[in-house]
This record gives structure tokens, C-alpha cells and sequence, in this order.
């Protein structure tokens, strides 16, 4: 599981950054991802400091090549890709739009690392 573990750096290296800016510096961090609008910043605060978390774990899966675990990151994301889709489409703003791209990208490495890696197994 070589590849899909090296695809996981991927979703560690967008986490850990993402969560740092949403937590000290949200109005900079939806501006860089193209936000059309000014919201109340407490949610990002605290959606800075789930993805900071959820980076620290996805690096110790790396870390530790916890292979029980890479199925279900694709789990998650699926569900994460399912909830910008809705939230960019209720609200038309691009930075749900550029954060599902992200993520995308992401389930399609992975997606991709995991098959081939099961299939050489």
C-alpha cells in the first residue's frame, strides 16, 4: 500500500494549512480561495481547528501506515465532497466550489493509489 500511503501527503499537506488559516486568519484564508462574501468568522475559527486536528491524525496514519484506515479516508472525504457540493450550490459561493476541487483531487489520487496498490496485493 506504497502509493495510497504517499497519497495521503496530499490530504496531510492541504489539512494541516487550511486549518491553521481558518483558526488564526479566516477573512485572508476565504479570500485566498475566491469567497464572494464576508461571514461571521467564529465557525471558521473552529472548522480551522477540526481540520488542524483531523491533519495531525491523518499524518500518524501516514506515519504508523495504519492501512486499516485508508478506506475509510475515502469514506470521509466522499461525505465532505457530498456536503460542499450542496453548500456551493445553495450558495453559489466559489470558495465551496475551490474547496470541493481540492478535495476531489484528493479521493482521485487516493481512490486511484488504493486500487492499484490492492490489486498488486
Amino acid at each position: 500500500m506504497r502509493r495510497t500511503n504517499l497519497s495521503l501527503y496530499y490530504l496531510a499537506g492541504y489539512l494541516v494549512p487550511a486549518g491553521v488559516l481558518l483558526l488564526f486568519v479566516p477573512e485572508f484564508a476565504t479570500k485566498l480561495l475566491l469567497s464572494n462574501r464576508t461571514y461571521d468568522y467564529a465557525p471558521f475559527h473552529l472548522a480551522g481547528v477540526l481540520l488542524l486536528v483531523i491533519g495531525i491524525l491523518i499524518i500518524q496514519i501516514i506515519r504508523y501506515r495504519l492501512e486499516q484506515l485508508y478506506a475509510t479516508t475515502l469514506v470521509a472525504r466522499a461525505l465532505i465532497s457530498a456536503t460542499l457540493l450542496w453548500l456551493y450550490l445553495n450558495t453559489g459561493d466559489p470558495f465551496f466550489g475551490v474547496i470541493l476541487v481540492i478535495v476531489l483531487i484528493g479521493v482521485a489520487l487516493t481512490g486511484t493509489s488504493y486500487l492499484l496498490d490492492r490489486r498488486e496485493a
